[in-house]
């Protein structure tokens, strides 16, 4: 598979696949007459990178989260702190998603008739 049908399956650009080769998250392809050539155990390494980074890990946690999920025995205590953190980031920002949602049914409804009126009444006079 070239750098532009491995790219297409994952739904990411080429330049995506080549920063993440250069910043270690996969391993540098061989070539074939100066072509990248993948695997499709490149192929699911990259999956799992692009889903890291969709959920929100940075570069420096999807390469321990690749790196430690490759190991075999117990998850790493390492991986563990990392997923629980993660969570608890993802609880707060769907908290704050679900206030904003709220906020957006009430003004959705409002009569208020200017947006200082509403805010200041935080919903009480719509």
């Amino acid at each position: 598979m070239n750098i532009g049908e491995i790219a297409k399956e994952i739904g990411i650009s080429a330049p995506t696949v080549r920063f993440y080769e250069s910043v270690g998250l996969i391993s540098r392809p061989l070539r074939v007459r100066g072509w990248r050539r993948y695997t499709v155990d490149d192929l699911e390494r990259l999956k799992m990178v692009n889903s890291a980074r969709r959920a929100g890990f940075s570069i420096k946690d999807t390469r321990v989260l690749v790196t430690e999920l490759g190991k075999t025995g117990d998850v790493s205590k390492r991986w563990q702190k990392l997923a629980d953190s993660k969570l608890t980031e993802l609880d707060q920002i769907i908290r704050e998603a679900k206030a904003m949602k709220s906020l957006i049914k009430k003004g959705s409804t409002c009569s208020c008739k200017s947006m200082k009126t509403c805010i200041h009444s935080r919903g009480k006079a719509c």
